[in-house]
């Protein structure tokens, strides 16, 4: 039976002069900027380009955090920059006291483009890239006991024209992501072997951290691995077992790795001679609670220059003793501001990979930072790790900029689309 015709108020004209349509009403319909009824006061976007969109699907809360460490590092670089160029001058050369601080500003203004550009790039492009990068840093990580150079008794870097780079420090991020792609494949085929498969890249890159030496590195690929095991849904039977090889790996390497027993010792103050001094972390404790909670002001700090790598592994102590303990505590809380946004951030997201990948990179970004807060406040023994963000070091602050980076991608989200339908308590 044909259809009755619609009603005149329901024509095409009709529903374009109700809706604003035409020469006069076509400037009243969503300009850029206005509010738009419906949608919760929230405003149109300007534009439809790509960087508009990145804009508005960036979370700028955390973004923000990391600007703020990344300034913070500036200033702590500046106050730690002097007690560097003290120990590298010499009577023939004399090194400018502020010249780590021009050159963390450097690799800052390096690294920041850099994290915006990744941070851009789709989930499926920043998974790729990760895994390219993966494979390319641990073909270098092999390369450097055959080309690597020896600084402070390790080896560690790779020596290029103009630039000295750690890859284990690049490697970091990029195999926290490539873990979590290879485990979440465990959803798809549950009879795939990506738990051993991970388990023996791990063991690799861990055994030629340990020959470095870099004990420190390898417990942050290893915990990192851990935790993406348990987030990935293995049985608590083996991840008891995994805890049982972890500790049973701890007495081998205080029995077996000479290095690492000796740290081990000097933390414990075991054979230690009394006339040979305090060693480094009771030095960084002397002078991150010299300052008191306020601090002894900027550039008045005299402990520090007692610390060995004052503007690396402790400058934390330098933070604490020329702006207080209260500063090293509002640095604490933007640490773990950043987890707890970015675990809040992933508390509706079903996609099991990049809950992994994001956990993982948290996961590895908090516990560095912990490692080395807990150095300097002499609660772990000395680990030879930088403070993310406010460490000096070129290849820290790139390879951190290229995790933030991936991570910012991961957590990218448009504003305007609910993962959820709300119901309020009106039924509405």
């Amino acid at each position: 039976m044909p259809s009755s015709q619609p009603s005149r108020r329901w024509n095409k004209g009709a529903l374009k002069a109700k809706a604003g349509y035409g020469r006069k009403g076509a400037s009243r319909m969503f300009r850029a900027g206005e509010l738009v009824k419906g949608f919760k006061n929230r405003t149109v976007p300007r534009e439809r380009t790509a960087l508009a969109i990145w804009f508005w699907e960036i979370d700028r809360v955390l973004l923000s955090l990391i600007v703020a460490l990344m300034a913070v590092g500036l200033v702590a670089v500046a106050a730690a920059s002097p007690v560097a160029a003290i120990d590298r001058s010499t009577s023939a050369v004399s090194v400018t006291p502020l010249i780590y601080f021009y050159r963390q500003l450097m690799w800052v203004f390096i690294g920041l483009p850099i994290m915006l550009v990744i941070s851009m790039l789709p989930r499926q492009q920043a998974r790729r890239l990760a895994l390219f990068l993966s494979a390319f840093f641990i073909v270098m990580l092999l390369c450097v006991p055959i080309l690597g150079s020896t600084v402070n008794g390790a080896r560690r870097w790779i020596d290029l024209p103009g630039f000295r780079f750690q890859p284990s420090e690049f490697l970091k991020p990029v195999y926290v992501v490539s873990m979590a792609w290879l485990l979440s494949l465990r959803g798809k085929d549950m009879s795939l072997p990506v738990i051993p498969l991970t388990g023996v890249l791990t063991l690799l890159i861990a055994a030629i951290l340990m020959k470095q030496p870099d004990f420190g590195q390898t417990v942050i690929f290893l915990a990192c691995w851990g935790c993406l095991l348990l987030l990935s849904g293995v049985s608590m039977r083996f991840i008891g077992a995994m805890a049982g090889f972890a500790l049973a790996g701890l007495v081998a390497m205080y029995m077996f790795y000479e290095n690492g027993r000796q740290r081990i010792n000097d933390f414990l103050g075991i054979g230690v001679a009394q006339d040979t001094g305090p060693d480094q972390t009771e030095l960084a404790f002397r002078t991150i609670t010299h300052g008191g909670f306020t601090g002894v002001g900027p550039g008045g700090g005299q402990n520090k220059f007692q610390l060995p790598e004052a503007h690396t592994d402790y400058i934390f102590s330098v933070i604490g003793e020329e702006f207080g303990l209260l500063a090293c505590i509002g640095i604490a809380c933007v640490y773990l501001a950043v987890v707890v946004r970015v675990l809040l951030r992933m508390l509706d997201e079903d996609d099991n990979f990049t809950i992994l990948a994001a956990a993982g990179l948290t996961t590895q970004f908090g516990l560095q930072a912990i490692i080395n807060m807990g150095v300097n406040a002499q609660i772990f023994p000395s680990k030879g790790m930088t403070l993310p963000f406010i460490s000096y070091g070129g290849s820290s602050m790139l390879a951190l900029c290229i995790g933030v980076g991936l991570l910012l991608a991961f957590t990218r989200r448009n504003p305007f689309m609910g993962r959820h339908t709300v119901v309020k308590w009106s039924g509405r």
